[in-house]
């Protein structure tokens, strides 16, 4: 029987990283430990609380312990202050292995099962976003542009998640932000984000472990051709208007009998009936040229039935494969990439994280080191979600995510816990739940 996993040991991997955050500090003044400013910023971002440490201060002097103590590991509280100027000269870097740790404590959990259904392998999502703007608030890390006679600095990042088709949740992995890279003329960007993304991380997964699933500015030779050398598969969105050359092909071949196959089925999506109408074709090049590199390109057309209109079309480029029996799955795992925005931005964005928010900006590291906390907050979430039966049942009695939140806020605020397994336990039979 596999044994259950605890917040305590999910926590774990934060704590012992940021036990070794490299010393930057000269003077004597080490009062706070670099471990508990980075423990200290990601209980913030767990409980969605900017005020929990101010309430913990109060409760360590009325009572003579706290909840960031007994919850977190903080050994003494530092001001918001002390944080951001702590963690400021510390590289986002040094954290993204509590990703790594985490994901390889749950991958082979049954929970997790289900991310890997679709096509047998790990759907990675890769998609960038923007978590900073402004025409005053800068640091080394942003990038700069020009509009309108004005200087804009902004912050950048690549954010893949584990993704799929019937979940509704994603599970995040190690950021790569957009920062100035060392030697570099021109201005990072998303495409190179990418590239470096593939380079470092896919040692982490087995040879063809992975199917990434990136939109239309990422499906040219350099990366569909770098996921292959790095044995990663892809499914790639593919628009004719920036894919010329291959649509001219496809062109040709839809006037060869044959060419282009054709599938049709009848689907119910659970409100009404849908006509689906999958094309694929195979040994597509990317390019012109000798050395282009040759994918396999589908398509799907959705229209409702009873009204004849239609409602989704998509097409993509993939080193799969295609045929009469495949070509579904590879469809719909392509169609799962909107899961970045839906899923995983929006919940950030909306449910409590406010990704958006400005913490700190800082002057070299401390906008994306907080960025990193907030999403192992995320990532820490959902696999609890995912795999505790408890916590589900105290999620699903209290309904909205907010009420969720607010009742561990209020319950924090005014009472010690030795543990999580305390409060869950409080909070379980305090809500009359039975055990299951």
């Amino acid at each position: 029987m596999r044994r259950r996993l605890t917040l305590k040991q999910l926590l774990q991997p934060l704590k012992d990283i940021s036990k070794t955050l490299p010393e930057h500090r000269r003077g004597r003044n080490k009062q706070y430990a670099l471990s508990d400013a980075a423990l200290s910023a990601f209980s913030v971002f767990y409980m969605q609380s900017p005020s929990f440490l101010e309430w913990q201060r109060r409760m360590q002097r009325s009572k003579g312990r706290n909840n960031a103590a007994s919850l977190f590991g903080v050994q003494r509280i530092p001001s918001a202050e002390q944080i951001r100027d702590l963690l400021d000269p510390v590289s986002e870097e040094h954290f993204g292995d509590a990703y790594w740790a985490l994901f390889d404590m749950v991958k082979e959990r049954k929970e997790l099962e289900v991310f890997r259904r679709s096509m047998g392998t790990w759907l990675v999502s890769l998609d960038g976003t923007q978590h900073h703007s402004s025409t005053s608030i800068h640091c080394e890390q942003c990038r700069r542009s020009e509009r309108k006679g004005q200087t804009h600095y902004e912050h950048q990042v690549l954010l893949p998640v584990i993704c799929a088709p019937d979940k509704k949740v994603v599970l995040p992995l190690q950021p790569e932000f957009m920062t100035p890279q060392d030697g570099a003329e021109k201005q990072d960007c998303e495409q190179a984000a990418i590239k470096r993304w593939i380079q470092k991380h896919h040692q982490r997964f087995h040879p063809w472990e992975v199917t990434l699933l990136a939109d239309d500015l990422h499906s040219r030779q350099p990366v569909c051709s770098l996921a292959l050398a790095h044995k990663m598969h892809f499914i790639f969105t593919c628009k004719e208007s920036s894919h010329k050359s291959l649509y001219e092909e496809l062109h040709l071949l839809e006037k060869v009998e044959g060419g282009v196959q054709e599938k049709e089925e009848r689907h119910w999506n659970g409100r009404y009936w849908e006509r689906r109408r999958y094309r694929w074709a195979e040994a597509l090049p990317l390019r012109r040229g000798p050395d282009a590199l040759l994918v396999n390109w589908c398509e799907m057309t959705v229209w409702r039935e009873s009204t004849g209109k239609r409602i989704f079309h998509g097409a993509w480029v993939t080193d799969y494969a295609v045929d009469e029996h495949n070509v579904m799955a590879i469809t719909t795992a392509g169609r799962s990439r909107w899961k970045v925005e839906n899923e995983g931005n929006n919940v950030l964005k909306n449910q409590g994280y406010q990704f958006e928010h400005n913490y700190g900006h800082g002057k070299q590291h401390l906008a994306n080191v907080l960025l990193t906390l907030l999403l192992l907050a995320f990532l820490i979430h959902t696999i609890f979600d995912l795999i505790d039966e408890k916590y589900q049942a105290i999620r699903e009695e209290l309904g909205a995510r907010r009420t969720f939140f607010e009742t561990i806020r209020t319950l924090t605020r005014f009472q010690y816990f030795r543990n999580w397994e305390h409060l869950l336990v409080f909070m379980f039979y305090g809500l009359e739940l039975e055990p299951g």
